[in-house]
């Protein structure tokens, strides 16, 4: 390259680079632009603007300039929905300790009645009778139906087949 082509892509790149440095900002992420509906909503400004309507004329890369004084009160909206967040955090592991309340009662073999069923649905409709009838008495030892780890179904189909 000759030095009059590096300098001519120097310029062009800072050039770009200065452009781009002031270019308005960039469309408000769905999260923020939601939090400023909102607030709109609240203050009575929307004007009969639907969702739609607002987050084109508000939220959009091409947002008109009146945009930026709204802009404040859902930065002071934004760290309320953080506090919820964590609140579910923290409760969630609170949640799984009370699980097991004692050990889940199985049935010890397939019911007859369902001797004209294919195997999978004998034990299926086995273990769903006595899910059923441990639900009223607490037998089922703190275990949902289907659940992550393995629920009631899963460990009675187990128990079942290895039975």
């Amino acid at each position: 390259m000759t030095i009059q082509t590096r300098l001519l892509c120097v310029i062009a790149v800072s050039g770009f680079a200065a452009f781009a440095a002031s270019a308005p900002a960039q469309a408000l992420t769905a999260q923020e632009c939601s939090a400023k509906y909102q607030a709109a909503k609240t203050a009575g400004t929307l004007n009969g603007q639907k969702w739609n309507d607002f987050r084109k004329a508000q939220c959009g890369a091409d947002a008109t300039p009146a945009a930026a004084p709204a802009a404040p009160p859902p930065a002071a909206a934004a760290p309320a929905p953080a506090a919820p967040k964590e609140a579910k955090r923290e409760a969630a592991p609170a949640a799984a300790p009370a699980a097991p309340a004692g050990p889940a009662v199985f049935p010890n073999a397939v019911d007859p009645k369902y001797a004209q069923e294919t195997p999978g649905k004998q034990r299926f409709k086995t273990c769903d009778d006595q899910y059923k009838a441990n639900k009223a008495t607490g037998g089922n030892g703190g275990l949902k139906w289907i659940q992550k780890g393995g629920g009631y179904w899963s460990e009675c189909n187990k128990h079942l087949k290895g039975a």
